[in-house]
C-alpha cells in the first residue's frame, strides 16, 4: 500500500519532484539525505588497502560547496565521494555486492586516518520516500553503523585536491537486508583534520539498493520506448539529375551514425533490449539518402558527401535489430510539434493539412526501408504534455492514441495506475510514468552520476510493484526524445538490471495501449491553463505558420505550371514537415533559418520562369505587332500558363480584338524562350503603358508583372490623302516622261530609216550611170566612171584625189565627207578618218547634235 504523499497534488507534486531530481543531477549534489536510523552491522577489524592517487581533477560530483568556495569545506562537505560502479545493481541471494569509486579531499588541508565504509539504511516505503531521501542529502545525523570488519578501505592521509580510488566487495548476506523492498545504501568517508582532530564523517554518497531476490506472482508489465529521432538535416534543394540528388544543410548526422555516436549507440544497445522502437520516418529517409551520392551545402555552393559507408552500416544494423524485435511505432514524418500546431497554427488556414500528409507517408517510409510494418496510430506531444487542442490536432491526423505523461494527466490514487486511459471520442491516452521517464534527463556523462541514476530508476520500478502486489499493471516509460550516447548507455544499464524479471516483465506499446484501463484512473484531459509555461515558450510562433502558408501557396502555383510537378512536390512537402519538427524546440533561430532557406530556394526556382523586360517600343501606322518574350530556365517544361497583355489607354491603343486586354497560352520546354506576338491598333498618337503578366490556368498571377511603354505615331486620313496625291503626281509625271521618250526614240528611228533609204537610192543611181558609161564607152582605157554629176550628186573621187596626203592641194575633209563610195555604204569599204572614234554609239536613239558626225 502506497503512502498518501504519492497522491498527486499533495505535499510533493510530480513537477516539484522532477525539478528537484533534475537540479540535483545537473549540479552534482548528493542524491540521498541522511540515513534514518540503521541496521547495526557487526564490526570487523579487517584492514583495507590504500589506493594510489590519480590526479587533481575531481572525478565525482561534490556533496557540498565547490572547492573554489571562499569558505573552507567542513563536516560532510570536506571530501567528495563518487560511486562509479555498483554491481549487481539488483542483487539476489548469494551475490557479492561490489562498489567502486573515488574520494577527493576538497579542503586545503590534509585529511588523516581516513576510512571508507559501507552503510545500509532502513527500507524505504513508497515512491515518495525515495524522493524525500534526495532532499535530505546532507543530513548525516542518522547514519547507521558501517558494515565494518574487513569491508572497508583505509587511507593514511588524503592530500588536498587529490582523488583516490577505492573498491568494496561485500557479500549480500553481510548487508543485513530484511524484507523485499528498496534500501538506502551509503558510502561514507570518516577521518580527521587539523581543525577537527577526531573521527567524524567528512564525506558521504548515498544511493538505493532494490532488494527482490525472488520473483513475484503479479509482475508489472513494463514498456520502454526507444526513440530514434534526430534534428532536420536535409534541405528542400535537390540536384538537377534524374536521381534528384539530395542536398544536405550540413553533414552533422554522420557523427551520430558513426561508431560511438548517439544514434549508433541507440541501435547497438537497443538491439539487445526488450524495447519499443519509436521512429521518425524522416530520419530513416535521410539516412537512406546518404547511402547514395549526396551533396552538402558549403557556403553558396555544395560539395560531395563522403559518409555513404557510415549510413549503410547504421541502416543495416537497424534493419537487423528490428527484424529480431519488430515492435515499431512510426511518428508522423518529421516528428511535427503537435503543441505548436495546436497553439500557434490553429488560426492559420491549411496548417493541419501538413500534419495529415506527414502521417500518411510515415508508414510507407518505414516499411519500405526497414521491411517491417509499423504502428502509425500513435501521437507523441513534447514531454507528454496535453490539453484538449493538442489531442484534437493529434486525432485530426489519424492518431487515436496519444502518449502523455503522469505529470500532465494526474491521478489522485495511492498507487500508480495502468497507462491506458479512454479520454473520449475513441481516443486513448497512454500515460507514461513521469519519475521513470525523466530518470536520465540530467548529465550522466560521469560514471558516478550514471550509477546513481540507474539505481534510482530500479528503485522506483520496484516501488511501483510493491504498491499493490495483487494488481498487475501496465507501466510505460517515455524518455527524452533525443537521448545522448551517455544517456542511452545509462538507460540500457537500467533495463539490463531488470533482466531477471523478478518484479517486471517486458511488454510493448501496442499491448500497453490495448490493456484494460483502470476504472479509478483519471480520464480527463487538463485544460489549456494547465499546460506548462516552460513548454509553451519553446513553441513555434504563429508567424512561422504564416510563413509556411505563404510558401505553400507559392508552391501550389509553381507545381501547377510544371510538366513534372512531382520533382518539386515531394522535396518541398518534406521540407515543410521538417520546418514544424519538435526538434526545433529551444532553437527558434535555427527553425527560422531553415524556413528562410526553404523559402529562398522556392522563390529562386519559381523565378526561373519569367518575362524578359522590354525597352520602349515605337509603333508607326494604324496596326503593328507587339512582341513579349517569356523565358524558362528550368530543366523541365512549363505548361498551363497564360500571358495576359493589358493596355492602360485603350482609346489610344487597342489590342488584338479591339479590347484593352488580350491573352495567349504559354508552353515552353526547359531551357528555352518563347516570343509571344500581340497585335495593336492605334487610334491616336502618344505614349501608352502596357502591362504583361503571367497567370496560371486557375487565374492566379504568376511571378511579377512587366510594364513597358509603347509610343504610337499614327498617320491621319488627310496626311494619307496628301501623300497619295503626291504619289499619283509622281506616277503621272513618270508616265508622261516615258511617253515623250518613247516618241523621241520612234522619231529618231524613222529619221534614221529615211536617211538610210535616201542613201541607198543615191547609190543605186550612181551605180547605174557608171555601168552605162562603161558599156557605152568600152574602148576607154581606164574604164573609169565619168566625173560628171547627176541630180546634184557629187561624183566619186579616185583614190588619189580622195587622199589628202597624196594631194596637198586636196579640198578639206569636211567637203569630202559628204561623198560616200558604194563600199562605204555597205560598211565594208576602207576605213574613214572618223572610224577610230565615232561620236555616237550606233544603238543610241538620241537625235544627233548639230554638226555631229555620225557613221552609219
Amino acid at each position: 500500500m502506497a503512502e498518501a504523499a504519492d497522491i498527486q497534488g499533495m505535499k510533493h507534486s510530480p513537477a516539484r519532484r522532477w525539478l528537484g531530481r533534475t537540479a540535483a543531477v545537473a549540479a552534482g549534489v548528493p542524491l540521498l539525505a541522511g540515513l534514518l536510523g540503521g541496521l547495526a552491522a557487526p564490526q570487523a577489524s579487517a584492514a583495507g588497502s590504500s589506493a594510489s592517487p590519480l590526479s587533481a581533477a575531481t572525478t565525482g560530483a561534490a556533496t557540498g560547496s565547490p572547492a573554489s568556495a571562499a569558505a573552507e569545506p567542513s563536516g560532510p562537505n570536506t571530501v567528495s565521494v563518487a560511486l562509479d560502479t555498483l554491481a549487481p545493481s539488483a542483487p539476489t541471494k548469494g551475490d557479492t555486492l561490489t562498489i567502486s569509486g573515488t574520494v577527493t579531499n576538497k579542503s586545503k588541508k590534509t585529511v588523516t586516518d581516513a576510512q571508507v565504509d559501507l552503510r545500509v539504511g532502513p527500507q524505504l516505503t513508497g515512491r515518495t520516500a525515495i524522493d524525500d531521501a534526495v532532499e535530505r542529502s546532507n543530513d548525516t545525523t542518522y547514519d547507521p553503523l558501517p558494515v565494518g570488519g574487513k569491508y572497508k578501505v583505509e587511507f593514511a592521509k588524503l592530500a588536498s585536491g587529490i582523488s583516490y580510488d577505492f573498491a568494496l566487495s561485500v557479500p549480500v548476506s553481510k548487508l543485513g537486508l530484511g524484507a523485499d523492498g528498496v534500501y538506502q545504501l551509503g558510502v561514507t568517508l570518516t577521518g580527521r583534520t587539523a581543525a577537527e582532530p577526531y573521527d567524524h564523517t567528512l564525506g558521504v554518497r548515498r544511493t538505493f539498493l532494490p532488494w527482490q531476490p525472488d520473483s513475484v506472482d503479479k509482475k508489472t508489465r513494463f514498456t520502454y520506448l526507444w526513440p530514434l529521432i534526430s534534428t532536420s538535416h536535409v534541405s528542400a534543394e535537390t540536384g538537377s539529375d534524374d536521381q534528384q540528388t539530395p542536398v544536405f544543410e550540413n553533414d552533422d548526422l554522420a557523427q551520430e551514425l558513426a561508431p560511438g555516436g548517439r544514434l549508433e549507440q541507440l541501435v547497438s544497445l537497443g538491439s539487445q533490449l526488450p524495447v519499443t522502437w519509436v521512429v521518425d520516418p524522416d530520419l530513416l529517409a535521410t539516412v537512406e539518402a546518404m547511402t547514395d551520392p549526396y551533396r552538402v551545402k558549403q557556403g553558396k555552393s555544395t560539395v560531395a558527401g563522403k559518409n555513404q559507408l557510415v549510413a549503410r552500416t547504421w541502416l543495416n544494423s537497424l534493419e537487423k535489430a528490428v527484424q529480431d524485435n519488430p515492435n515499431i511505432v512510426a511518428l508522423p514524418f518529421g516528428d511535427p510539434d503537435l503543441a505548436s500546431l495546436a497553439h500557434g497554427g490553429e488560426s492559420v488556414s491549411g496548417t493541419l493539412g501538413h500534419l495529415q500528409s506527414s502521417s500518411e507517408v510515415a508508414g510507407k517510409t518505414v516499411e519500405t526501408i526497414l521491411h517491417v510494418p509499423p504502428a502509425t496510430d500513435f501521437a507523441w506531444p513534447a514531454d507528454g504534455a496535453v490539453d484538449p487542442s493538442i489531442v484534437d490536432v493529434a486525432t485530426s491526423a489519424g492518431a487515436d492514441k496519444v502518449i502523455s505523461r503522469s505529470d500532465s494527466i494526474q491521478d489522485n490514487l495511492p498507487y500508480t495506475a495502468s497507462a491506458a486511459r479512454p479520454i473520449g471520442g475513441g481516443t486513448t491516452a497512454v500515460v507514461s510514468d513521469t519519475r521513470l521517464s525523466t530518470a536520465f534527463d540530467g548529465d550522466v556523462t560521469k560514471a558516478g552520476s550514471s550509477t546513481l541514476a540507474v539505481q534510482k530508476f530500479l528503485a522506483q520500478s520496484l516501488a511501483v510493484n510493491l504498491q499493490d502486489p495483487s494488481k498487475q499493471r501496465d507501466i510505460v516509460v517515455a524518455p527524452q526524445r533525443t537521448p545522448s550516447a551517455s544517456q542511452a548507455q545509462s538507460m540500457a544499464r537500467a533495463l539490463q538490471g531488470l533482466d531477471g524479471q523478478r518484479w517486471t516483465q517486458s511488454s510493448d506499446l501496442v499491448a500497453a495501449a490495448a490493456a484494460e484501463p483502470d476504472t479509478n484512473a483519471n480520464t480527463k484531459v487538463p485544460g489549456p491553463t494547465r499546460y506548462p509555461d516552460k513548454l509553451r515558450k519553446q513553441e513555434l510562433p504563429a508567424s512561422a505558420f504564416e510563413d509556411l502558408k505563404g510558401m505553400g501557396e507559392r508552391l501550389g502555383k509553381f507545381k501547377a505550371i510544371l510538366t513534372l510537378p512531382d520533382r518539386v512536390a515531394t522535396p518541398f512537402a518534406n521540407a515543410v514537415n521538417r520546418a514544424v519538427s519538435t526538434s526545433w524546440r529551444g532553437n527558434a533561430k535555427g527553425a527560422e533559418q531553415y524556413r528562410d532557406s526553404v523559402n529562398r530556394y522556392l522563390t529562386s526556382l519559381a523565378s526561373e520562369v519569367q518575362l524578359i523586360q522590354k525597352s520602349e517600343l515605337t509603333l508607326s501606322g494604324r496596326s503593328a505587332t507587339i512582341p513579349v518574350t517569356v523565358q524558362n530556365q528550368l530543366l523541365q517544361g512549363v505548361d498551363n500558363l497564360v500571358l495576359r497583355l493589358q493596355s492602360t489607354n485603350a482609346t489610344r491603343l487597342k489590342l488584338d480584338d479591339g479590347s484593352a486586354v488580350t491573352e495567349q497560352p504559354i508552353k515552353i520546354d526547359g531551357g528555352h524562350t518563347q516570343v509571344v506576338k500581340f497585335t495593336g491598333a492605334a487610334n491616336a498618337n502618344g505614349p501608352v503603358e502596357l502591362k504583361a503578366q503571367l497567370y496560371t490556368t486557375d487565374n492566379r498571377p504568376y511571378g511579377s508583372p512587366m510594364t513597358f511603354q509603347v509610343r504610337v505615331s499614327e498617320l491621319t486620313p488627310t496626311v494619307m490623302l496628301v501623300i497619295a496625291g503626291g504619289v499619283l503626281m509622281l506616277v503621272l509625271a513618270g508616265v508622261k516622261m516615258y511617253s515623250q521618250r518613247k516618241r523621241a526614240v520612234a522619231a529618231k528611228a524613222a529619221e534614221d530609216k529615211a536617211a538610210a533609204d535616201a542613201g541607198a537610192d543615191a547609190g543605186a543611181d550612181a551605180g547605174g550611170d557608171a555601168g552605162g558609161d562603161s558599156a557605152d564607152d568600152g574602148d576607154s582605157p581606164g574604164g573609169g566612171p565619168d566625173n560628171g554629176t547627176d541630180d546634184g550628186a557629187s561624183p566619186a573621187p579616185d583614190t588619189a584625189a580622195s587622199d589628202p596626203s597624196a594631194d596637198p592641194a586636196a579640198p578639206p575633209a569636211e567637203a569630202s565627207a559628204t561623198r560616200k563610195t558604194p563600199d562605204d555604204l555597205d560598211g565594208a569599204g576602207p576605213g574613214q578618218p572618223s572610224d577610230p572614234a565615232p561620236d555616237t554609239r550606233p544603238e543610241s536613239g538620241d537625235p544627233s547634235g548639230k554638226g555631229e558626225k555620225v557613221d552609219r
